[in-house]
């Protein structure tokens, strides 16, 4: 009967002792070694929820094998992630590209200067090449504004606008255009082919357009080089002509003596083919 508590006494001695040898022994014999909690963390341990987790989130390896396991695994707490490219339209064969469509010759520097002219009418070639209509007037291509006038003798409507080509084939080369016109650019001023040079009104004449002088300060068309042909004919000058063919291969209306025989000289140096390549 006396062993009993005897036997109690040892018992909670060597557990006491046993705690404390656990408490102070890892930390005084082995340096360095991380304290259990610490270690389980890295080995994977499972955290309590956090106060913002939505799902109590996992952490380290094992985590990281159980996100894995719900990707790829049915059955497991993540539900599989939908596989996307099932649903996606099939990928197209890309067809081959349409040839572009080659511009040559005046119609891959030059655009239509008359695009924009509402009732355009096509009328005679003289030392130029008369239209009828209302509107904007475009420069051909690149160049620089030598004369813009609004009163001149001599042309029916007064107006009068020249500028030398910088550019294209006809490069070097001068334009005048004169009529029923009042100008909407300065002296000295670079043009393109989007640049409105003139506004055409109604003023029962119309316009005409072609070849200038190359000393383009003094209001004449080239006739004097052309063959010395006047006002008054007779038409249709070949220069007049080799314009209207330029302006023909850039969509403008056909003038309505193109087909007649044709008087005077070509200048040299005008190309006198426009569609060539």
């Amino acid at each position: 009967m006396l062993r009993q508590p005897t036997v109690r006494i040892t018992v909670a001695i060597a557990a006491a002792a046993a705690v404390a040898l656990l408490a102070a022994g890892p930390a005084a014999h082995w340096p360095g070694l991380t304290s259990q909690p610490a270690a389980l963390n890295r080995a994977g341990a499972l955290p309590l929820p956090g106060p913002g987790s939505r799902r109590g989130a996992q952490a380290g390896p094992l985590a990281d094998a159980g996100r894995q396991r719900g990707r790829g695994e049915s059955g497991g707490a993540a539900s599989a992630k939908p596989d996307r490219s099932a649903s996606r339209s099939p990928t197209r064969s890309a067809s081959p590209r349409r040839p572009r469509r080659r511009r040559d010759g005046a119609t891959a520097s030059y655009r239509n200067p008359l695009r924009a002219i509402s009732g355009l009418i096509g009328e005679r070639i003289d030392q130029g090449v008369d239209f009828g209509g209302v509107g904007p007037i475009y420069a051909l291509g690149d160049g620089v504004i030598t004369n813009a006038v609004a009163g001149t003798a001599g042309w029916p409507g007064g107006g009068w606008i020249t500028y030398r080509l910088t550019n294209g084939p006809a490069v070097g080369l001068t334009v005048f255009v004169a009529e029923d016109v009042t100008p909407t650019v300065t002296v000295g001023q670079t043009v393109t082919s989007a640049t409105v040079i003139a506004s055409m009104f109604n003023g029962g004449a119309g316009i005409e357009t072609g070849w200038a002088a190359p000393d383009a300060w003094y209001t004449e068309s080239q006739s004097a080089a052309a063959g010395g042909i006047s006002g008054g004919g007779p038409f249709p000058t070949r220069i007049g002509l080799n314009y209207e063919e330029l302006l023909q291969a850039l969509g403008v209306p056909a003038a309505n003596n193109r087909d007649q025989h044709s008087y005077g000289l070509l200048p040299t140096g005008y190309p006198v083919a426009w569609r060539q390549p």
